[in-house]
């Protein structure tokens, strides 16, 4: 089960450093700059500099937000799908089923959790990189 966690956690990291380096590192230049540009303000008052870089950070808040949401959602799918498995393996054992026959069910369900949840990361992904392209600027 380790190989199958593994494996998920790995997809999960590339899919995450893509849309990082692609979309969420060039809003933290431009929230960065916008910043800047803020504080070089000299006529405004420390509350409307400090607001005024509040709306500089907004698109990326709401970047972040948007995919933690979908990690936890993508995560949380998981954990249900092999919590079944798990009562699946519970209850053959309750019935008297031998362990090994037990393990070896529990291994392919969730190897068949992970497969079908390595499918899903393809439209995950189009659907946070849709997300952050219509985040305004």
């Amino acid at each position: 089960m380790a190989e199958q966690q593994a494996r998920v956690q790995t997809a999960v990291e590339e899919m995450v450093q893509t849309l990082e380096r692609d979309h969420v590192r060039p809003m933290q230049g431009r929230m960065f700059s916008c910043s800047a540009a803020c504080c070089a303000r000299s006529s405004d008052s420390m509350a409307q500099v400090h607001q005024c870089i509040e709306q500089c950070h907004a698109p990326l808040a709401t970047a972040q937000a948007l995919v933690t949401s979908e990690l936890e959602k993508f995560q949380d799918r998981l954990a249900r799908c092999t919590m079944h498995c798990s009562d699946k393996a519970r209850d053959l054992l309750d019935s008297g089923a031998q362990e090994p026959a037990v393990r070896a069910l529990v291994e392919r369900c969730v190897s068949g959790c992970v497969d079908d949840h390595m499918a899903l990361l393809p439209s995950m992904t189009r659907r946070l990189r849709d997300n952050l392209d219509a985040i305004p600027q």
